[in-house]
């Protein structure tokens, strides 16, 4: 399904041009109307010919993206949404091992669905940096883990002008032999990159 249309847009009435961009948990409209509309806050979601139809508060939204595009992004606001533990891969058996801060609502609640954070017998690492130096230093930490494959996630702050960016957790990372795999939006101000040892090695 595509996540991006150019295509016009009724706002209340009056039609303008947007770049329309799924980004769960958002709705994201660039262009001549800009505005970030969370999932959750978006009623009355329908598919009306080539016309994707909702609300958010008091306002009306028609997105001209055509009859497939328009019964798509309604199945998908409309399907709730993973919680942020399934998408890191965190269930009620699994033990975390936690590198860092838990400074976000989301990564702790996401935490709490564990069954247990500790240091030993992890099987999956989250790692929340804002640094390159940060990132360096929860691979040297968890080295004999991520050895032993057990996947690292690196939380970090997102958007640009931060001292750290994908590229630099990318670029440090592969450097020791592992691989990302995944990528994961955690909450609005932070996103995640999974790595994992490559297999035979």
């Amino acid at each position: 399904m595509g996540r991006e249309a150019e295509c016009d847009c009724e706002h209340n009435g009056a039609r303008s041009r947007v770049k329309a961009l799924l980004e769960p948990p958002e709705l994201i409209l660039r262009g001549e109307i800009r505005r970030r509309l969370p999932f959750s806050d978006l009623k009355q979601i329908r598919a009306d010919g080539e016309m994707l139809r909702f609300t958010c508060g008091t306002d009306r939204f028609a997105l001209a993206v055509g009859s497939a595009m328009a019964a798509n992004w309604a199945k998908a606001l409309t399907t709730p949404l993973p919680s942020l533990g399934k998408k890191l891969g965190i269930s009620p058996e699994s033990v975390v091992r936690m590198i860092g801060a838990v400074d976000d609502d989301a990564l702790g609640a996401a935490l709490a669905s564990a069954k247990a954070v500790a240091d030993k017998g992890a099987d999956l690492i989250l790692a929340r940096v804002n640094t390159s130096a940060e990132v360096a230093s929860a691979l040297c930490a968890a080295a004999k883990q991520i050895e032993a494959r057990v996947p690292i996630w690196f939380i970090y702050p997102k958007g640009r002008g931060r001292a750290l960016s994908e590229n630099d957790v990318r670029a440090i990372a592969l450097a020791t032999g592992i691989v990302d795999t995944k990528v994961c939006s955690v909450s609005p101000t932070l996103t995640a990159l999974r790595f994992v040892r490559r297999r035979g090695e």
